[in-house]
């Protein structure tokens, strides 16, 4: 069993991000693991992801406030506990539009063969 705090989980910041706070808690950075990687994310409000494909099949669970979540040409505004799973390589965005900050539980497998 290997433990992350949050406290001292590492920061990361992912490409075509603004206004967005990044932990990793598990894999990568934070230990090593076989499958996938998770992080936790802050979108501040006006916070977003730019249009960009997944590298990997990627799984964003909403813990807390709202955000937008545009691909395959539509919106889905995620609020609380609602989630959505994203192809490897689809085009997707992601937009804190309200004026609160949004919590979001960020699930991302890794690729075969890949070291983490």
């Amino acid at each position: 069993m290997r433990v992350t705090r949050f406290d001292t989980a590492p920061k990361y910041s992912p490409p075509l991000h603004t206004g967005v706070d990044c932990k990793r808690l598990q894999g990568m950075e934070a230990g090593p693991t076989e499958r996938f990687w998770v992080g936790l994310s802050v979108y501040h409000p006006g916070g977003a992801a730019q249009t960009s494909p997944t590298m990997e099949e990627t799984i964003y669970t909403v813990l807390d406030g709202e955000l937008v979540v545009s691909a395959q040409g539509r919106d889905e505004t995620l609020r609380k506990y609602d989630s959505v799973h994203i192809p490897k390589g689809e085009q997707r965005s992601v937009e804190n539009r309200s004026s609160k900050p949004a919590t979001l539980l960020v699930a991302i497998a890794i690729p075969p063969g890949a070291k983490t």
